[in-house]
């Protein structure tokens, strides 16, 4: 079996739509943990901008989860109570399926991901999660924006987006790319390849973890489409 992981989207609007989006962060954890098949999850808040973020978009929220096939992450996230009712409250939401290629790190002190290595052809996703010390907050958002206004303008992400669990201290960025030399062009070249260096040099992360996933299909729509219609329009 092939672990499947899900990134859900859920963007909200109206006053009454983000009050019950903002309640929810709490109320929605007991349903989550009972979703049947569901494994490792993390419910989410955004970030303003193309990556790490200090401030919060309260528009929108995501949902992560992992499942033992593809099958069941396709149906749980359809028919399971808690995603019908995100869904049924939001202006929009949108589903990557990902399956994952590698992984280094942990995150919340496990290995929530089990990669195989089946040589991946097509998009790629890479996401970063990081705790960030708080003796490191002030150099490390000292070097966001770059690394942000880096990826928004490269021409070649599919999608890119912020989340985290706690604002400053926990963030996670999430981007989707062609191909698997596109994704490691920008990881190792400018803003982005000098912050990964003062990282290591300061250690500014109580913990981190760096996933790759094969990215297989979506549901749904983000900003009116498909952030995977990219790729078939460059075909």
């Amino acid at each position: 079996m092939t672990q499947t992981v899900t990134l859900s989207f859920f963007r909200f609007s109206g006053l009454r739509a983000r009050a019950w989006a903002l309640m929810m962060m709490g109320a929605a954890r007991r349903p989550l943990a009972r979703t049947p098949d569901i494994g490792f999850w993390k419910l989410c808040g955004a970030g303003k901008g193309e990556g790490f973020s200090p401030t919060v978009n309260p528009y929108t929220i995501a949902i992560l989860a992992t499942w033992q096939t593809l099958e069941l992450a396709q149906d749980r996230t359809a028919s399971a109570p808690v995603f019908q009712r995100y869904r049924a409250r939001s202006a929009e939401d949108w589903t990557v399926f990902l399956q994952p290629r590698s992984v280094r790190g942990a995150w919340g002190g496990v290995a929530p991901f089990a990669p195989d290595d089946t040589p991946a052809a097509g998009p790629m996703a890479a996401l970063t999660r990081a705790s960030i010390r708080k003796s490191a907050l002030m150099q490390f958002w000292k070097q966001v924006p770059n690394i942000s206004a880096n990826i928004g303008a490269d021409p070649n992400v599919m999608f890119k987006a912020g989340i985290g669990e706690l604002p400053m201290l926990d963030q996670i960025t999430f981007s989707i790319w062609p191909d698997k030399a596109t994704m490691d062009g920008f990881a190792r070249t400018g803003p982005h390849g000098a912050a990964i260096k003062a990282v290591r040099a300061g250690n500014w992360f109580s913990e981190e973890l760096f996933a790759r996933f094969a990215v297989h299909s979506d549901r749904g729509t983000w900003n009116g489409t498909s952030p995977l219609a990219k790729l078939s329009e460059a075909a």
